[in-house]
């Protein structure tokens, strides 16, 4: 029996009160601690700050959980005792989904009524509101951390504010690599909900059974394997924003159950028949095009119209004009600070190579280019040698999808491949068929890499091999 969900303060009012209930009003990342350093309890901001569950978390040493530079320099808990003064200090930390996030970490010691240390208090407060990284940059040429001065982008940042102020749905699209997540973000941190969580989830990651119970959290009980009580990402999210990442990945099942949600606001997690009243924005982003797929009723019309309030699209990188020179010095700089490398800029060859290229990864390939290069180059100036090989095929300079054809826009009809037979009357789940099966052949029938090749999850690419029957061969 878990007996911390029952853990009561006794004497502050006439009648007990649960301790989690309390902590998890507290819009600040909580932890309990043991005197081993190991998790006894969190609160509902730590659970979204983490990524981590109090069932995951729990009997963990702190250290795993946090994964802070702090624990690895020096805890300083190692040195307190029951005479210590609580400890501020700022310091950052990874969470669950490997993102490096700034923090403000307090440590304080727990004593019981005889004066003897019994354990530590751990709060947490996520920096990232605060902190304003390349300012001069970004207060010119960009919206917190999104950078460009071309007029899609500067007509872009003028609306996020007016967008940010109120709860309406939004809907980003774009292709991969355009940078949707960094503006549902900058969305979140603009609007009036900043305080609260930003809670974000792949619906394309996870298979239809575990997405449910991510999402909409689950009983006790409630299925094999459910041995306690789940919060789901939607409560996580209380008070906050819920980014749901891929949601053209999003099963037919669970758009009824987000449809309802967004008529109600209730959550009603699995094996329960007692509501939430969650307090949720909800941002949505693809790159699918969601308009074809509802003509191909893979996606609700109704959902649809409900998501599609306000829509935001994030135009690819070859469509940015200068936006690429900008952010390349960007990027350059940032990576030269962190490796600590004296490297001060690019060549003109080198510049030019890039320049023509045309980026079908956007803004995510760019900065694996502009990584790699500041790897390889010993200092000084990045010549074209430093580059990455394929940028000096001929071929690549032509945008050239995964399938030997130009990259098609996102948000037209795709076109025939040429190696597919031509059809009058193709439909999106047949074109898409025909994707993965070229992805297939091209990967040699790995599912890995032809999983990598569509920019999917595994999970998605299992997922619509079984939706249109395509059997390993």
């Amino acid at each position: 029996m878990n007996t911390w969900q029952h853990t009561q303060i006794k004497g502050l009012f006439k009648t007990p009160i649960e301790l989690p209930s309390l902590m998890d009003e507290i819009p600040l990342g909580i932890a309990v601690l043991d005197t081993q350093r190991r998790i006894v309890l969190i609160n509902r901001a730590f659970e979204a700050l983490s990524g981590f569950s109090l069932g995951d978390a729990r009997g963990i040493p702190c250290f795993h959980i946090m994964r802070s530079r702090l624990c690895i320099q020096k805890c300083p808990i190692k040195k307190m005792d029951s005479n210590s003064e609580s400890i501020s200090v700022e310091s950052d930390m990874i969470n669950k989904e490997r993102e490096l996030i700034p923090v403000l970490i307090n440590l304080s010691p727990i004593k019981d009524t005889h004066g003897h240390l019994i354990g530590f208090l751990e709060t947490v407060e996520d920096l990232r509101p605060l902190k304003e990284v390349d300012a001069k940059i970004q207060q010119a040429y960009g919206f917190r951390h999104i950078i460009g001065k071309s007029r899609e982008m500067t007509k872009l940042f003028q609306t996020i504010p007016l967008v940010a102020q109120n709860d309406s749905a939004v809907l980003i699209t774009g292709e991969t690599g355009t940078g949707k997540d960094m503006l549902a973000e900058a969305i979140h941190q603009a609007s009036n909900r900043a305080k609260g969580p930003f809670v974000k989830i792949n619906c394309g990651a996870l298979p239809e059974t575990l997405l449910e119970s991510e999402l909409f959290g689950h009983q006790k009980g409630a299925f094999t394997g459910a041995v306690e009580n789940k919060p789901g990402r939607f409560r996580l999210a209380h008070n906050g924003t819920l980014y749901l990442t891929e949601v053209g990945d999003l099963p037919l099942a669970l758009q009824v159950k987000l449809l309802t949600f967004l008529d109600d606001k209730v959550v009603y997690p699995l094996g329960s028949t007692k509501g939430f009243q969650a307090n949720v924005r909800v941002i949505t982003a693809t790159h699918r095009n969601l308009d074809m797929m509802v003509k191909e009723r893979m996606f609700r019309k109704d959902l649809m119209f409900r998501l599609n309030v306000v829509r935001l699209h994030l135009p690819p990188l070859r469509k940015r004009g200068d936006d690429v020179r900008l952010i390349l010095d960007h990027f350059l700089n940032i990576f030269a600070s962190r490796f600590r490398k004296d490297v001060k800029n690019i060549s003109k060859k080198a510049l030019q190579i890039l320049l023509d290229y045309s980026f079908p990864g956007n803004v995510r390939e760019l900065r694996n280019v502009v990584e790699y290069a500041v790897n390889i180059c010993p200092k000084g100036q990045i010549q074209p040698m430093h580059l990455p090989a394929y940028l000096m095929d001929a071929k690549s300079q032509s945008a050239l999808s995964p399938f030997g054809e130009a990259e098609p826009s996102e948000w037209s009809a795709p076109p025939i491949t040429s190696n597919i037979e031509k059809s009058d009357h193709w439909t999106w789940a047949s074109r898409e068929r025909d994707i993965i099966m070229e992805a297939l052949v091209k990967a040699g029938g790995r599912r890995n890499k032809a999983a990598a090749i569509l920019g999917w999850g595994r999970s998605t690419l299992w997922r619509k091999m079984k939706q249109y029957k395509i059997n390993e061969q």
